[in-house]
């Protein structure tokens, strides 16, 4: 995976020379109604704006252009294993798909503008409602299909979208969950109340409509194809906003993160070459869901900008039918890319350690891995090149920055690899790592990472309707910096090395230990499918370690002796400073939907604090059982 051809260091130094001429080269990928009068105007919103004075579309620019030279092409698979339903569409019948129900929003009132929440499973119809929202101008806010009704209702009364479109189910493994009185039950929490919805009936299940309210999909999206009514791309401000995606607030109120139009295309068609190294007409394929940031620009946007293949697929790593699931997408519909997160390989890895299932599949069309969302520990990365002999990369990135603020560019000849590190910063970004007074560290040293002001094209200009929020929690901390709120090092070939949140940074008897570090070590056991540390109350130390474990799939060694392995194990390759005394075999960790642990909330639940379940939680189950095995050892409260 290392090359000595890598022209990382020569387009960077580029970039660097002359951000905006650099920038301006990658927009002419992108076709405008009207070019930028200015590149980038740093005095223009809370931290500057880029492309001003432009006209674009972003529907248009994914779909539109595409017709005359591969319409044909397919546009989006959709491979569902839990319903047993593939459908290939193109970028002819996406079109007009999008049109169509474009021009059934323009009839339920949507104007440039106006918001439209989506409240979807991994269904076409989901990418068809953002793309038709996108078409005509309208904002689009997505949320992850069968969020509860209050995170649903506080995310419609801050966005206050004048139509919904939903399902009226979706699908998680085996089970069928009925999104539609979640939704209805929203609506009624929330003070905000949209004029109209737009139900998607599933055969799965199906609901009753309000009336008066409520319009069936299929039925509008029918009479507008009879009537022969599809919406053209409405011309927008490059800095008019494409969506908002809400992201957790440390308040409770959720964080309206804004994408912009213009500087959102330039900066994910840059990325599809020169980073992900894929080429128009082949098949990309990002596991992730639309409710979340990665499907945002790697499902929907990202692979059709560029002219790619997207698999939209509705299952599981593992459970649809079996650990072998992703394997078979690859090979079915000849995939070159999977971006994933590293959680998922930990399950595959758990289910098949020898990768047994990998043998009845051919996977000679895939070039590459691509990792993020959650600290890829080496141990994961290591055992996924050793199955798949193909690079692995690991990168970084945000909910805010919607594109990978550092990795290892594979469309510009990888550099060598560091396991345990993302490599390096993407061209648009300088990290710097600062101490708590907000002056820089030494190389190797832990602190903030930072990026250097301005934010490249593509990351968020502000908060919805929340300037002032928006310098208070990334801006104010760090004045002339954006605040990541990751901690972690720079080394000293200026590779970063993210180690979790700046939450997740302990303080055992005054020194900062990293629990990413601990976790490399425990994952590193030949016994260990995936953990988690976290900082419990010591009255002696202020915060001592304590090590979550989950064991492979056909160990034998007792849960006993591998946790006592695992404490000689960091003593040895952190030392006696880390006062790891404390390793736990649970049956599982608590996630999110989207995979990452859910280490702040087990926190709480080993110190005794006050919790509340997150919204965003998998299977709430797992808390209690946690609660259990903490209660158990002494903890808990």
């Amino acid at each position: 995976m290392t090359s000595t051809h890598s022209r990382y260091h020569e387009v960077y130094a580029r970039w660097k020379s002359d951000p905006e001429g650099f920038w301006a080269d990658a927009a002419r990928e992108i076709d405008w109604v009207k070019p930028a009068d200015k590149v980038f105007d740093p005095k223009a919103g809370p931290h500057g704006q880029w492309f001003i004075g432009a006209l674009c579309n972003t529907c248009y620019n994914a779909v539109d252009r595409h017709v005359p030279t591969r319409g044909a092409q397919a546009a989006i698979i959709y491979d569902s294993p839990v319903t047993g339903t593939k459908r290939t569409i193109s970028y002819a019948e996406l079109q007009d798909e999008v049109a169509t129900l474009a021009a059934v929003l323009q009839d339920m009132g949507v104007q440039r503008g106006d918001r439209v929440v989506l409240y979807m499973p991994m269904i076409p119809e989901a990418t068809f409602g953002m793309l038709a929202c996108a078409r005509i101008g309208a904002i689009h806010s997505v949320v992850f299909g069968g969020f509860a009704p209050k995170e649903l209702a506080t995310r419609i009364d801050d966005a206050r979208p004048k139509a919904i479109l939903s399902a009226s189910c979706g699908i998680e493994g085996s089970r069928v969950v009925a999104y539609k009185p979640l939704l209805d039950e929203a609506i009624s929490l929330s003070r905000a109340k949209p004029d109209s919805c737009l139900i998607f009936q599933r055969p799965q299940l199906e609901s009753s409509l309000v009336e008066g309210r409520d319009r069936d999909w299929k039925e509008e999206v029918a009479k507008a194809r009879a009537a022969a009514r599809k919406a053209g791309c409405v011309p927008v401000a490059a800095t008019d906003p494409l969506y908002v995606l809400y992201t957790s607030g440390t308040t409770g109120r959720p964080k309206g993160v804004v994408r912009d139009n213009g500087g959102h295309m330039v900066a994910l068609k840059w990325t599809m070459g020169n980073f992900f190294g894929v080429d128009p007409g082949e098949v990309f394929w990002a596991a992730s869901d639309v409710g979340w940031v990665v499907g945002h620009s790697y499902i929907v946007y990202g692979p059709l900008l560029h002219g790619c293949t997207a698999i939209l697929y509705e299952g599981k790593p593992v459970g649809t039918p079996d650990a072998g699931a992703y394997w078979r997408v690859i090979a079915e519909h000849g995939v070159v890319t999977l971006f994933t997160a590293p959680t998922a390989f930990r399950a595959i890895k758990k289910e098949d350690p020898n990768a047994n299932l990998l043998k009845g599949y051919d996977l000679s069309c895939f070039r590459a891995l691509f990792l993020a969302g959650e600290r890829a520990d080496p141990d994961t990365v290591q055992w996924a090149e050793r199955i798949l002999k193909v690079p692995v990369i690991d990168h970084w990135w945000q909910t805010e920055t919607g594109w990978p603020v550092a990795g290892n560019a594979l469309g510009l000849g990888a550099l060598p690899v560091k396991y345990g590190s993302p490599t390096v910063a993407m061209p648009g970004y300088v990290l710097e790592v600062l101490d708590e007074g907000g002056k820089p560290v030494a190389p190797n040293t832990m602190g903030s990472i930072v990026i250097r002001l301005p934010l490249p094209p593509g990351c968020l200009p502000t908060l919805w309707h929340a300037d002032e929020r928006f310098k208070e929690a990334y801006l104010d901390p760090y004045p002339g910096y954006y605040n990541t709120s990751d901690a972690g090092y720079l080394d000293e070939d200026g590779y970063i090395w993210v180690m979790g949140r700046t939450d997740d940074i302990i303080n055992v008897a005054g020194h900062r230990l990293s629990t990413g570090g601990m976790e490399e070590v425990l994952a590193s056991h030949p016994a260990v499918a995936e953990c988690a540390v976290i900082g419990v109350k010591d009255a002696l130390k202020g915060e001592v370690p304590c090590g979550f474990v989950v064991l492979k799939s056909g160990v034998t060694q007792s849960s006993e002796e591998v946790e006592s392995e695992l404490v000689a194990l960091v003593r040895e390759k952190i030392g006696p400073v880390a006062a790891f005394k404390l390793a736990i075999t649970v049956g599982r960790l608590p996630k999110t939907r989207s995979g990452k642990i859910l280490r702040g909330t087990m926190k709480k639940i080993a110190d005794g604090d006050v919790w509340s379940m997150p919204a965003t939680i998998d299977d709430p189950v797992i808390l209690e059982e946690i609660g259990e095995v903490l209660k158990g050892r002494g903890l808990a409260g």
